[in-house]
């Protein structure tokens, strides 16, 4: 089974791990992910930004955990 995309309802393939930390709760070397296929990609960079919680996009490789 490949990794799907963490948008609500997406049952498509994650393209990309959007990884990202809430600086109230998370310390600065913190990352969590989500994953996101082709077309939900810039609505959730998107949403983390508008919040300030995004740290970085890199494509996803499924097996890979990019959270620390």
């Amino acid at each position: 089974m490949s990794d799907i995309c963490s948008a609500k309802s997406c049952t498509s393939e994650a393209a990309w791990d959007l990884c990202w930390n809430n600086p109230k709760l998370h310390t600065e070397d913190r990352r969590k992910v989500w994953l996101a296929c082709a077309d939900h990609q810039a609505s959730l960079t998107d949403f983390l930004s508008s919040r300030g919680f995004l740290r970085d996009v890199v494509a996803h490789v499924e097996g890979v955990d990019h959270s620390v």
